[in-house]
């Protein structure tokens, strides 16, 4: 497997490994309802938040399986704005990375998801992961856009009434 997160950097942005004590600040920057849209569920507390953060800090206990989640910081104004993820799983025939990323509402349309998603699909494929993957929900147009501009298509595969986007083989992204 490949070895934890590391910072990365975009023009504006931090991608920033995720830890227990952002859970604070991001109960604020993900507590509008209308985020939940598409992927459902309500926005949690800081507390629910900070527990959820304890786990997937400490690690998928499948060994097959990592979770990698940073924070996205916008650099200008010291703050974080949203989160990106990938959950790789070990194959025989190489690493396959599911992503999926979130902005706060004040921070939207403004970049932020396609510069977050664009830098974490280039550095998963510099890493060897052998695909990329993300599951968007066909109403979904700004999170199909961030897809495209990531470099992702769109496949004929369903999953839970989202559809799969990947990263073409091949391809290192944008």
């Amino acid at each position: 497997m490949i070895v934890d997160p590391r910072i990365i950097t975009t023009g504006r942005l931090d991608l920033l490994p995720l830890a227990v004590e952002h859970a604070a600040e991001m109960a604020t920057v993900l507590s509008d309802p209308a985020l939940h849209a598409f992927i459902g569920g309500a926005p949690a507390a800081p507390e629910a938040l900070r527990a959820r953060y304890e786990r997937l800090v400490a690690g998928s206990p499948d060994p097959d399986v990592a979770w990698w989640n940073w924070v996205i910081r916008l650099r200008d104004e010291a703050r974080l704005v949203g989160t990106v993820q990938a959950t790789v799983s070990a194959r025989p025939d190489g690493p396959v990375a599911e992503i999926a990323w979130v902005i706060g509402s004040p921070w939207q349309r403004r970049g932020i998801a396609t510069e977050a998603a664009a830098a974490l699909v280039a550095w998963l494929s510099r890493r060897q992961v052998r695909a990329v993957i993300a599951h968007i929900h066909p109403d979904h147009r700004a999170s199909a856009a961030v897809a495209t501009a990531a470099g992702l298509t769109p496949t004929d595969q369903w999953q839970d009434g989202e559809l799969r986007w990947q990263l073409p083989p091949g391809s290192s992204g944008p």
